[in-house]
């Protein structure tokens, strides 16, 4: 699914921004993908993307990890 339709920036571009390219804040990601950096509406989507993306990190290094 296209998050930032102005860039092209799609659900799993985010998703292998966080897993593959290490991006751990929303600066990092639109650095990277270029995500809400022209109008700005798929801020509050992208953000959540990358937040879910994160936790769900989050959660396989701590099971990887026990």
């Amino acid at each position: 699914m296209y998050i930032c339709v102005c860039n092209a920036v799609t659900e799993e571009r985010i998703q292998q921004a966080v897993e593959r390219e290490g991006v751990r804040d929303f600066a990092q990601l639109q650095a990277k993908t270029g995500v809400a950096t022209c109008c700005g509406c798929c801020e509050m989507m992208a953000r959540q993307v990358l937040d879910e993306t994160l936790e769900t990190q989050g959660s396989a290094s701590w099971h990887s990890a026990a």
